[in-house]
């Protein structure tokens, strides 16, 4: 991609809002490939589709893609898994074993600058066809029918025509409503078309999706990450004429990786966000934490390398030729405002004027927005808060922060800093990754550990109840009780599915073997996966688990043979392997403006770790021996927090 992008900056054209100025790029457009003027001569007795005709040229050297046969490898991974057969692993396996290595930076790009007039011509006259003959396209403005139905392309994948197949497929969806008077309305239509597609299952992995986009193929294979499932919708939904796209986020606001999801526009223009099969919502009520929200666009805005002097390789690639609008003050409402960040902040100015601000993922910043310096403050349009962010210059090919991390208050707009203090703290840490995120360790949560005399538990006793949020590996809760039991169990609370790792039960507050018995609980039987039921909360391995198939109901217990007293229970909430693991290397990071600084490495002795860092500072562990699920945070009241 980045040869591409290359390629695309020596195309030097601006894309400006006068008639002019849109002359003079039309012109140079047309002179780097004469063909495309088949396409103005084809419409020159209709307005309508010449101006259409026109925007789709004027955009042609700001996108590109790659052809299909040099991404056969990468696409086939979406193929195979499209298939449902197959799980994520062995479709790599197949593919590694069929093609060898697999990687799609090997690729050429190439500039829509060399399409023909011919798909061109075919797209125009697709699109035109179903804004037409639909009812509900009255009610999509010429503005929106460029920008949401119009375009061949979604991103930067494999070109080929795509409308004519996907229309005749899913167009017929659509004929019980056609006549009724809501089908005015594209929601109305995007609605009953919604509720067709989500009977198909969508085959998600978050190990697809790294790559450049799929292309229309996806519309079959039903398979890939977010990204895809936003990019299958939008070619469904445009080809029936219902103006759609994908928004996204460049950073989720509490995680470490972009999210995306469609969105559609209804007879007033307004929007709706559709996600994982649900019918379409107010934008206003969607969920989660928001760095910036952004609306991916086919329209090209280059006026950021205008106003820093015309030299593109000064900015930053993800903001030199823009095809997105700002869509956040859309989702986040009152809480979407300018943030003011004084210039004083920056430790160093950058050449061209431009300043980005970045989101965290993992140990790396990413740009999320961009401004450029202005008197005494930088001003960011429609940012939420409560996101950690810093502020970061992009030169000689890289980006270096120039500011301390800080974090915006939604309510009070005040910016608080993560600065290193000279003073220093000990901090014990539990875990790597916020739990918040994993909901596992809340579905304890009024969980109940009971003992009986009885194998059905029809006369109990409540030996513990979890009131907190369990936040360590191995949790310890004593019972005062001096009755002997021979069952015991673990009952998970309402709609907390028996979530549960690990259980083990004690004869005395200081013993260190658990008592032993014969495994017993609610069985999963033909309706579970075959790996999470109730036999693994007393296995010994505190990273399988207990994942009952109905919500409430479930419990794990054990037969002990003959009645025994019960002072002390150990348990471990169901997790994704992200406490501290004994045994394992764990490195501590603190931030220094915006560069990450060791605390020194450690071997866990036990799951928790005791480290000295300077007070106030931005924190993040990393596990050198496995997996990747790691967050920013900082130690506040004694405990980790997450952002």
């Amino acid at each position: 991609m980045k040869q591409l992008i290359l390629y695309l900056w020596t195309v030097v054209l601006l894309v400006g809002c006068t008639d002019s100025e849109r002359t003079s790029v039309l012109e140079k457009t047309l002179s780097e490939n004469p063909s495309l003027k088949l396409v103005l001569q084809r419409y020159e007795t209709d307005s309508l589709k010449r101006r259409a005709a026109e925007y789709l040229i004027e955009n042609l050297p700001y996108h590109g893609g790659f052809r299909a046969e040099q991404m056969e490898p990468y696409l086939k991974m979406y193929e195979l898994f499209g298939t449902g057969e197959l799980t994520i692993e062995e479709v790599q396996d197949s593919v590694r074993k069929l093609y060898g290595s697999v990687s799609s930076r090997q690729v050429q790009g190439v500039s829509d600058l060399t399409l023909s007039s011919e798909f061109l011509i075919d797209n125009i006259e697709w699109a035109f066809k179903v804004w037409n003959e639909q009812p509900w396209g009255k009610n999509v403005s010429f503005t929106d029918f460029c920008e949401y139905i119009l375009p061949y392309r979604l991103a930067d994948e494999p070109l080929k025509p795509w409308r004519e197949k996907v229309y005749k497929a899913f167009n017929p969806l659509l004929d019980s409503i056609r006549c009724l008077p809501e089908a005015a309305d594209p929601l109305f239509a995007a609605g009953v078309l919604i509720d067709s597609l989500a009977k198909k299952k969508f085959n998600f992995s978050s190990s697809l999706g790294n790559g450049p986009h799929v292309g229309p193929d996806l519309v079959d294979w039903n398979s890939g990450n977010c990204r895809e499932e936003a990019d299958r919708l939008t070619y469904i939904f445009r080809a029936v004429g219902i103006p759609c796209g994908c928004d996204y986020m460049p950073l989720r606001g509490d995680a470490n990786v972009a999210h995306f999801w469609n969105f559609v526009l209804d007879k007033y223009g307004d929007s709706y966000y559709m996600y994982d099969g649900r019918r379409p919502e107010p934008v206003r009520r969607y969920w989660g934490i928001k760095s910036k929200v952004y609306r991916q666009t086919f329209s090209t805005d280059r006026s950021l390398v205008e106003n820093s002097g015309g030299d593109a390789g000064m900015i930053h690639p993800d903001f030199r030729y823009v095809h997105f609008a700002d869509v956040t003050r859309l989702y986040s409402g009152k809480y979407a405002r300018t943030l003011y960040v004084p210039v004083d902040e920056l430790s160093r100015l950058p050449a061209c004027g431009v300043v980005y601000l970045c989101g965290a993922s993992w140990q790396e910043w990413v740009p999320i927005a961009a401004t450029s310096i202005n008197d005494r403050y930088l001003a960011f349009d429609d940012v939420e808060g409560g996101v950690v962010f810093t502020l970061a210059i992009y030169e000689q090919g890289r980006l270096m922060p120039v500011s301390a991390p800080f974090v915006l208050d939604k309510e009070s707009r005040g910016i608080h800093y993560f600065r290193a203090g000279s003073g220093i703290e000990e901090i014990k840490l539990l875990n790597k990754y916020h739990q918040f995120v994993e909901s596992f360790p809340q579905r304890m949560v009024n969980g109940v550990f009971e003992g009986s005399t009885h194998p059905d538990f029809r006369v109990r006793d409540t030996l513990a109840v979890v009131t907190g949020l369990p936040v360590r590996l191995h949790n310890v809760m004593g019972v005062d009780s001096k009755k002997a039991y021979r069952y015991v169990r673990y009952y998970g609370p309402e709609n907390g599915y028996c979530n549960l790792s690990e259980a083990s039960f004690y004869a005395t507050p200081t013993d260190s073997l658990p008592l032993k018995g014969h495994v017993i609980g609610t069985s999963n039987g033909t309706h579970g996966d075959g790996k999470h039921d109730y036999t693994n909360v007393y296995d010994g391995d505190p990273y399988t688990s207990f994942d009952y198939y109905q919500p409430s109901g479930g419990w794990a217990g054990l037969d002990l043979g003959k009645p025994q007293t019960i002072r002390k229970i150990v348990f471990t909430p169901r997790n994704r392997d992200n406490f501290i693991r004994q045994g394992d290397e764990y490195e501590l990071f603190y931030d220094s403006l915006g560069y990450w600084i060791s605390a020194g490495r450690q071997t866990a002795a036990s799951d928790s770790l005791l480290y000295r860092v300077p007070q106030g500072a931005l924190l993040y562990l990393k596990n050198h021996s496995r997996g990747n699920d790691e967050r920013i945070f900082e130690y506040l009241d004694g405990k980790q927090v997450y952002w």
